[in-house]
């Protein structure tokens, strides 16, 4: 008996790293002393010297349910830019900026051509923010997922001068809350879309998306890593990524205990999708926003003198002021 007769294609695997090799080296920086092919990837650290203080931040994610979406429609290519995506908006939301990225991709079966889209995807999307994806694994594991399943997940690590980190010990009562738009539902939610929208053609034009369910559902996910440049030299606080959870559940972590939020409903333009997806789930309001970030990617909070000329650096909306109390409230 062959391990393939258990399910398992070393060769497969194999050929289709061979074939990613240029892609994955292009992502290399001048800090890669070893990649793809060792035991654990190499990374020289000596710039960190240049440092007062240097902290070191790290964080892993997933693609989540939305895999299966994008396996459906047979379009993967930006799932690696989810993945890195939201790993560097992670790192964001503490002040750091990213060094490198680690891989993790796992199928019941590997198959080439959707393993090297997917390492392709992700080798451009690290190159977008210019830093190496410095090293992961690919798996093959039948019977631990189910047939056609793949699972995305990454490592990110960065790092912040100690005294800039961002967080809720900056925040102020009175300080303003502005939004960096999101692209569309992002990385979440997609258990829910994903049953919202079962059975539905995804390369069909909706006039009320103006697009396909398929552009639509599988924009991927923005990054922030310039407004966030931007905005660091106007006194920045302190960021909120909005994932899973929406603004209740994420805005609140980048708040002291003591003090709260108050966002303005209609103070920023709502991607047409979710009132689509809101409308053909039957899905309450309150749901809504609890589940997606309805079009806000990032909150960044600000000292209030500092909102008109974050304004004319970047793209975004004042949606609301730190307030005494807890929680999120929307009027």
């Amino acid at each position: 008996m062959r391990y393939e007769d258990a399910g398992v294609h070393i060769g497969e695997k194999a050929r289709a790293l061979r074939r990613a090799k240029e892609a994955l080296e292009s992502t290399y920086t001048q800090e890669v002393l070893r990649g793809l092919g060792a035991f654990g990837g190499l990374f020289d650290a000596a710039g960190l010297k240049a440092m007062r203080h240097p902290v070191l931040v790290a964080s892993t994610d997933g693609v989540g349910t939305k895999v299966l979406l994008a396996l459906e429609a047979k379009e993967v290519s930006g799932l690696g830019f989810d993945l890195v995506n939201h790993s560097v908006n992670d790192l964001l939301a503490q002040g750091a900026r990213p060094l490198f990225f680690l891989d993790y991709l796992a199928a019941s079966r590997l198959v080439p051509e959707v393993l090297e889209a997917l390492l392709a995807s992700l080798a451009a999307a690290c190159r977008e923010v210019g830093i190496p994806l410095l090293a992961g694994e690919t798996a093959e594991m039948p019977g631990v997922y189910r047939e056609g399943a793949w699972d995305l997940a990454g490592t990110i690590v960065g790092v912040v001068e100690r005294d800039e980190v961002l967080g809720p010990e900056r925040v102020e009562k009175g300080d303003v809350l502005l939004a960096l738009p999101s692209s569309g539902p992002h990385t979440n939610g997609y258990t829910l879309i994903r049953k919202v929208v079962e059975g539905r053609d995804l390369e069909v034009f909706v006039p009320e998306l103006g697009e396909s369910l398929k552009a639509a559902l599988l924009r991927p996910h923005r990054h922030y890593l310039k407004e966030v440049e931007a905005l660091r030299p106007l006194g920045l606080k302190a960021l909120a990524h909005i994932t899973g959870g929406g603004v209740q559940e994420n805005l609140p972590r980048a708040l002291p205990e003591g003090l709260g939020a108050e966002i303005r409903k209609g103070s920023w333009p709502v991607p047409p999708v979710f009132p689509y997806l809101q409308a053909l789930g039957g899905i309450p309001e309150e749901e809504m926003y609890r589940v997606f970030n309805m079009g806000l990617g990032m909150i960044a909070v600000l000292p209030e003198e500092a909102l008109e000329e974050a304004l004319k650096r970047v793209q975004a909306y004042p949606v609301g002021r730190v307030v005494e109390g807890e929680g999120v409230h929307w009027v």
